[in-house]
């Protein structure tokens, strides 16, 4: 599992983050795709890497500004530790 995260300028409200998750799920097969106008991110959660160059481009589609694109390793967090 990988986690992406995009940096993104322009999103203003819920229907911004809308478009943008709908996109997201269109394009690519994800286990979850949020994105948050207030911190100006969208966080996606995928079962392999996405291609960054495509995701950016996905969401400029859409048209907003992707500033930064980034994949790490993601862990689900337990319940106990």
């Amino acid at each position: 599992m990988v986690k992406i995260t995009a940096k993104v300028e322009g999103m203003m409200c819920g229907m911004c983050e809308a478009h943008v998750n709908d996109a997201i799920r269109a394009a690519f097969k994800v286990k979850k795709v949020e994105s948050s106008h207030g911190k100006g991110e969208t966080v996606i959660i995928a079962p392999e890497a996405l291609d960054e160059a495509a995701v950016k481009q996905t969401i400029e589609a859409t048209g907003y500004k992707v500033l930064d694109v980034k994949t790490e390793p993601y862990e689900k967090k337990r319940l106990f530790g």
